[in-house]
């Protein structure tokens, strides 16, 4: 898998704050797939991978975030057979944190989850792994 030309290229988020009992990070929920994941998306013609990961975060919550170093990358095949690569960036939070997106066919509910209890939380072993890697965890 790893030597497949990548067909989908994606970008997305891993948004910390710190909460009252240490660090929090941001997760989705996405109806279509009935999962929780990190927020994410694909890469629009002549955008950044980095700009698609910070407009994927805004999009997905409502948060605006300023990226700072790359943390994975995730290499898999979608649902439709096709190689995606999915590069994160560790985020911060810029101004309020409170979560008041409207829920949508995308995203039907935001939540910040401390990070000791996101793995219970995430759909998926990859977004397990990169929450696992936050300071304080």
């Amino acid at each position: 898998m790893t030597d497949a030309p990548v067909e989908v290229r994606a970008a997305g988020g891993l948004v910390v704050r710190s909460g009252r009992h240490g660090p929090e990070v941001l997760v989705v929920h996405r109806p279509r797939y009935d999962d929780w994941s990190l927020p994410k998306g694909k890469v629009d013609p002549g955008e950044s991978l980095v700009d698609a990961a910070v407009r994927e975060v805004r999009e997905e919550t409502g948060i605006e975030a300023r990226p700072g170093p790359e943390v994975g990358r995730v290499r898999y095949r979608d649902r439709r057979g096709r190689t995606k690569e999915v590069v994160y960036w560790r985020m911060t939070p810029l101004g309020p944190t409170d979560l008041a997106r409207e829920p949508d066919d995308e995203v039907d509910e935001v939540r910040w989850v401390p990070v000791a209890d996101a793995a219970r939380l995430l759909t998926y072993e990859h977004d397990r792994r990169l929450v696992a890697a936050v300071d304080g965890a």
